[in-house]
């Protein structure tokens, strides 16, 4: 790794093994729900592949859950993107590196060999700088040169999270949290179908989690 520091270097090969040990210390102690909108299964109801838009803030909500089935996920060429890589793929997650401003292209061709492989890709829509909750065109892309007629929507929703003060406030659900992971839509390809089906998700996620168990 050339491009990075002797201590980024380091830290790309201690903070990986405890970054992925800490989610599955956290994640055991979650309780993960799952809703549905009417006539919208969830990914691992469908054969064959699929592209899934979500916003950057839920990826820690969410992760352990889907963990162990291979879902591509596009990360950034950073620093942060490496640690992110080894860390995602110890939960078994399959990697694409790039961004819509770093190796755009060669993260398309790689989802679309993911794709074609049979597997999941999931998008954070709104990655990786944001602005946040605004959907960018990577997955709409996809969509276009593979031939896929549809883009699912989900989101994940602790009823009680860490905010950070970062550009997407990313959440960090507390320990024995309730995780609402909420599926809104398989809509058409376009970024706007794509923006009203996430934001249709938060919402979905939101009532559950204010309603009384």
């Amino acid at each position: 790794m050339p491009h990075f520091s002797r201590k980024q270097r380091l830290l790309i090969a201690i903070l990986p093994p405890l970054l992925a040990l800490l989610i599955r210390v956290l994640s055991v102690t979650l309780r993960y729900r799952v809703i549905n909108a009417e006539d919208t299964p969830s990914a691992h109801e469908i054969p064959g592949p699929g592209i899934y838009a979500f916003w950057h803030c839920s990826f820690l909500a969410c992760a352990y859950h889907f963990r162990k089935m291979g879902i591509a996920i596009l990360i950034s060429q950073s620093f942060d993107g490496e640690v992110l890589t080894r860390t995602v793929r110890r939960l078994g997650f399959h990697p694409v590196r790039g961004s819509s401003t770093r190796g755009g292209a060669a993260a398309l061709v790689g989802l679309q060999e993911a794709y074609a492989e049979g597997r999941i890709c999931a998008f954070a829509a709104d990655g990786p700088k944001g602005p946040a909750r605004i959907a960018k065109y990577g997955a709409v892309r996809l969509a276009e040169l593979t031939g896929a007629r549809w883009i699912g929507a989900f989101h994940a929703q602790p009823d009680r999270a860490w905010i950070l003060r970062s550009w997407d406030h990313f959440m960090i659900p507390k320990p024995f949290a309730t995780v609402t992971i909420a599926w809104s839509a398989h809509v058409a390809p376009d970024l706007a179908s794509m923006q009203q089906a996430v934001e249709q998700a938060v919402k979905m996620a939101t009532v559950v989690n204010q309603a009384p168990d």
